[in-house]
């Protein structure tokens, strides 16, 4: 079986980002970033998605997390294209609806090669401790953009903003396994013979 690994490196005059990421591991991080919210989020993705994951990140943080947080999305976007290959056998397809508490969210994901983002969620104009919240959707913009998925995000209902961010990375990194896992049907799941 092909390791399904992948890394992606960027480097500019804000910030400084490599990401690994193995598909097929135990669920493991090991994260060095200065935005600790967004860590325990990885974390989070990390975790349920059984993905290992690797981040090593420095940034212009003394202005806001906006470079950083969008990079790093860039970064796990690549990584994660890379890794899929040729995307051979996988479901395609996954969703998952997760509660965290009073918060319910509806994760969505097509491993189509296409990428877009529908994304709702109550979380402009708020912050989490110190990191603004409206963030993760720039995040998962640069993720989809980057590593040719669609995915849907919709916060159902909810009021506490730090359940509703746990919410949103457990129910998407549970899609994400559900799409990337291989299933007993040969070849591609697309009469178009790719996903690209």
């Amino acid at each position: 079986m092909i390791k399904r690994k992948g890394e992606f490196h960027r480097k500019t005059s804000e910030t400084d980002i490599v990401v690994s990421v193995d598909l097929d591991g135990k669920g493991t991080s090991d994260l060095t970033t200065p935005v600790p919210f967004f860590d325990h989020m990885l974390d989070l993705f990390a975790k349920h998605s059984g993905a290992d994951l690797l981040i090593q990140a420095t940034g212009d943080v003394q202005i806001d997390d906006h470079h950083l947080v969008e990079d790093m999305g860039i970064c796990l976007g690549g990584a994660v294209k890379t890794a899929l290959h040729d995307r051979v056998g996988i479901n395609r397809y996954g969703s998952v609806v997760i509660p965290m508490d009073e918060v319910l969210c509806r994760a969505t994901v097509d491993v189509s090669g296409r990428p877009y983002l529908v994304y709702h969620a109550p979380l402009q104009e708020t912050r989490i401790g110190q990191f603004d919240a409206s963030l993760l959707e720039e995040f998962f913009k640069a993720f989809t953009d980057h590593g040719g998925i669609t995915l849907h995000i919709n916060v159902l209902y909810g009021k506490n903003a730090h359940h509703i961010a746990e919410a949103i990375f457990k129910a998407f990194a549970h899609a994400f396994k559900e799409a990337i896992t291989f299933n007993q049907a040969p070849g591609i799941l697309s009469t178009k013979g790719h996903l690209d």
